[in-house]
């Protein structure tokens, strides 16, 4: 039996990451998985680079998400391609506070970060962990894509597990030959719940369970956090924050 732990789109939320991984290491799973957007929006980007630093220095994989191209290196049309007039204000100026927000090395880390990871557990199923599909850091998992979308973004691998996040609501889909584990997001879920979200999968004789796991934080203090920091968009992103709801 392997237990695996997945968070993803931490978002720059220090205080929701360090709850979860409080949990995380409480529960001693035999693997950590970190499914990207790291820093971008909240309040504590390098708070967070050095949080998963240390994560990985016990183990844990780590992969880029998208906003991470955008805070590492400003390709905005790699992070954001669906923008094909330009990527609007409230994000490039997210981005380039949290860019500088990043000592050197941190910023080093983030560039070198993989877009995919993979790893086999004891009975040698194979595992792989994106932000948002195989082969993909922007095309994920949405819950209203066609289900020949989702079958078609899951045979881009041979993995019988992807863990993902991107999407920021917490799911799980049982397709038979895969199952995709969507953790949803431990520092910026837009489900209605304004608590970490973050998934343990347990994994033997070829059965996969899933169980998501929702862990509280100071939310309001992450929001009065935002909200005082005064960029563009950050009244929207504090009050998602609060809520756990998409606020635009």
């Amino acid at each position: 039996m392997t237990r695996i732990a997945v968070l993803s789109d931490i978002h720059g939320n220090l205080a929701a990451l360090e709850t979860v991984a409080a949990e995380i290491r409480r529960e001693k799973p035999d693997a950590v998985l970190v499914a990207g957007d790291l820093v971008l929006n909240g309040p504590d980007p390098n708070g967070c680079v050095d949080a998963l630093r240390l994560l990985e220095s016990e183990g844990a994989l780590i992969v880029s998400g998208n906003t991470d191209i955008a805070v590492g290196d400003f390709d905005y049309g790699a992070a954001y391609p669906q923008y094909q007039d330009g990527v609007p204000e409230v994000i490039t100026a997210a981005a380039e506070w949290a860019h500088d927000e990043l000592g050197d090395g941190q910023l080093d880390w983030l560039r070198r970060l993989p877009s995919e990871r993979r790893m086999r557990t004891a009975d040698d199923t194979l595992v792989l962990l994106v932000h948002a599909s195989p082969g993909s850091q922007t095309r994920g998992f949405d819950q209203a894509l066609d289900a020949s979308v989702i079958y078609e973004r899951a045979a881009g691998t041979d993995a019988r597990v992807i863990c993902v996040g991107h999407t920021h609501i917490p799911e799980v889909r049982d397709l038979g030959w895969k199952v995709i584990v969507n953790d949803g997001s431990c520092g910026y879920v837009f489900d209605g719940d304004p608590t970490a979200s973050w998934a343990m999968a347990t994994i033997a004789n070829g059965e996969v369970d899933v169980v998501i796991r929702r862990t509280p934080f100071d939310a309001l203090s992450v929001a009065s956090a935002i909200s005082a920091r005064g960029l563009p968009g950050d009244v929207y992103r504090a009050a998602t924050v609060r809520t756990g709801k998409l606020v635009r």
